[in-house]
């Protein structure tokens, strides 16, 4: 061991001085951020890594959060296995926070793979800090992880301070600490938007909801199915008649799916809505104008009812998979341990119903979404990003990607256990505007839009060049 010997304040300064540069990050950096880590998991296996992070601006500007980019490295368990990542709890809000993982070729003793944190919104104001993030992850098959080789971790840090093992990017430029060999980002393309309008160069489905009722037979011709059978989501033993499904009047020659969902409190009085298309679609652009609801057109307030728009591949069996589902759900009265209204966007790998496992991401925002929404699904290239009314809203990827053909759903249903104490009668409306789909396209929402707008401006009311899988 080499000793250092210290002569008096001038060294001391000095060694500080040279300390601070080194915290700071990479030389030549123009540095405006640094990274504080601590783990509250500082076992050498663990059922789950819980790495926190503070970042701390050092620059004089304002930083948008939605560019900055936080790298956790990791030795990965096996060469197959898969991780799951989860926000407990953060001042910025987990809604905002979101997580996937890379891997690094090659690899490292101590990291092959790497958790990316990043932030769908929000800005560091200058001299600022985001405050607690405090995340996790764990493998999928939910055995314990052995996290003693892994690059990033530090068992010691109990407490919030400076750590150059994780890093942090922005917009792909290394601002803090260092990566392991291979561990730096790589440009990822920009998505290619085709700007055709009313567009859609893989095939599209629009549908402006112009018919007489449930009964109308242009809806099987187009491919759409009014639900009548029994079954969940919702109250054990509710219905799901036809009659809820109609198509009222929204404006002047304009016309919307409206679905209705009632209740007396019983059982055998609960009924639910659910209109769906053809498995058919995967990756590509859906969307869809929906109006949500804070409460019921008549009838009592509180029931806790789910309105959605999303797509789903059917779970053959427990723990299907090739199961997947994207939601967009609002619950205007709360529900899922929840008080009050609140959104939902989420993406599913996979569950089972007993015991109850849920193998899925989801973004949340505590708010209320009464009125009308311009709804986005972006499903490519290992992506998915849900947007309303043009804001990103969430962002998922990994396992969470869906691998076959999904069906696209609209459902109006009440939680089970939800229904408020009344024998009154009660009734909920969701209604749907239009909805669109460009397969293997990204399309922003503002283009989205404007295809519709383009559609409706040639007097055409449904259009399927989508082929059926």
């Amino acid at each position: 061991m080499r000793r250092k010997l210290l002569v008096g304040g001038l060294v001391s300064a000095l060694l500080a001085a040279l300390a601070a540069v080194i915290a700071a990050g990479p030389a030549g950096a123009a540095v405006s951020l640094r990274l504080q880590y601590k783990t509250s998991a500082t076992g050498a296996t663990a059922d789950q890594v819980e790495p926190w992070f503070n970042l701390v601006s050092t620059g004089s500007t304002a930083v948008p959060l939605s560019g900055v980019k936080i790298r956790y490295y990791f030795k990965a368990d096996s060469a197959s296995q898969q991780y799951r990542f989860a926000c407990s709890w953060a001042v910025v809000s987990c809604s905002t926070v979101t997580g996937t993982f890379g891997a690094i070729s090659p690899g490292t003793a101590t990291a092959d793979r790497y958790l990316e944190v990043g932030f769908t919104a929000g800005t560091l104001a200058a001299g600022a800090q985001t405050g607690d993030l405090q995340l996790r992850f764990y493998r999928a098959d939910w055995q314990r992880i052995t996290q003693s080789d892994d690059y990033s971790f530090g068992p010691a840090r109990t407490t919030y301070g400076d750590w150059t093992k994780v890093t942090v990017y922005q917009n792909g430029t290394l601002l803090w600490g260092t990566a392991p060999t291979g561990g730096n980002p790589t440009a990822t393309p920009t998505p290619t938007v085709t700007p055709t309008a009313p567009g859609g160069n893989a095939g599209v489905v629009f549908d402006d909801f112009n018919y007489a009722g449930a009964d109308d037979a242009g809806i099987t011709a187009h491919h759409w199915t009014v639900r009548t059978n029994s079954g969940g989501p919702g109250v054990p033993g509710a219905s799901w008649p036809k009659g809820n499904i109609s198509f009222p009047s929204v404006g002047t020659g304009n016309q919307a799916l409206q679905l209705r969902a009632a209740s007396d409190g019983t059982a055998s009085g609960t009924q639910q809505a659910e209109f769906l298309h053809q498995r058919k679609f995967l990756a590509g652009t859906y969307a869809a104008r929906v109006k949500f609801s804070d409460a019921p057109v008549s009838g009592p307030d509180g029931d806790q009812i789910v309105q959605t728009f999303f797509t789903i591949t059917p779970l053959a069996a427990d723990l299907d998979p090739n199961y997947s589902e994207q939601d967009f759900e609002y619950l205007p009265n709360g529900g899922w341990g929840e008080p009050s209204n609140i959104m939902y966007a989420t993406s599913w790998e996979t569950y089972r119903n007993e015991p109850w496992l849920a193998v899925n991401v989801h973004n949340e925002v505590r708010a209320s979404y009464d009125g009308w929404h311009d709804l986005v699904l972006q499903v490519s290239g290992g992506t998915i990003r849900y947007y309303i009314d043009g804001t990103l809203f969430a962002e998922h990827g990994g396992d969470y990607y869906p691998e076959t053909v999904q069906s696209v759903n609209f459902n109006l249903w009440f939680i089970g256990g939800g229904l408020v104490g009344s024998s009154t009668q009660r009734a909920y409306h969701q209604q749907v505007d239009w909805f669109y789909h460009a397969k293997n396209e990204v399309v922003p929402p503002s283009e989205v839009l404007s295809r519709v707008n383009g559609y409706r401006a040639s007097s055409t009311r449904w259009v399927d060049t989508v082929p059926a899988s």
